[in-house]
């Protein structure tokens, strides 16, 4: 995966947790399936990446989290 495409893919999982956030916030229940294999490529495209490509990457990795964290706490327990 190139850096441009690995910064995009990571920049649509954290659009698409916001979403969801969202929509939880909303009252409405979300179908999370296929994220975990997508997290998986983008780490292990991360994994792969010489660390002067990986590093720049940092700052989004980071808001990634931060978004995935947001949606926990948001999240209803079972």
């Amino acid at each position: 995966m190139s850096d441009k495409a690995l910064a995009a893919s990571i920049d649509i999982m954290r659009d698409t947790l916001a979403m969801a956030r969202a929509l939880v916030r909303g009252g409405r229940q979300v179908d999370l399936a296929g994220l975990e294999e997508e997290a998986a490529a983008i780490c292990a495209a991360l994994a792969s990446s010489p660390p002067a490509h990986a590093l720049p990457l940092r700052p989004a990795m980071l808001a990634l989290v931060a978004e995935l964290d947001a949606l926990t706490v948001t999240m209803p327990e079972p």
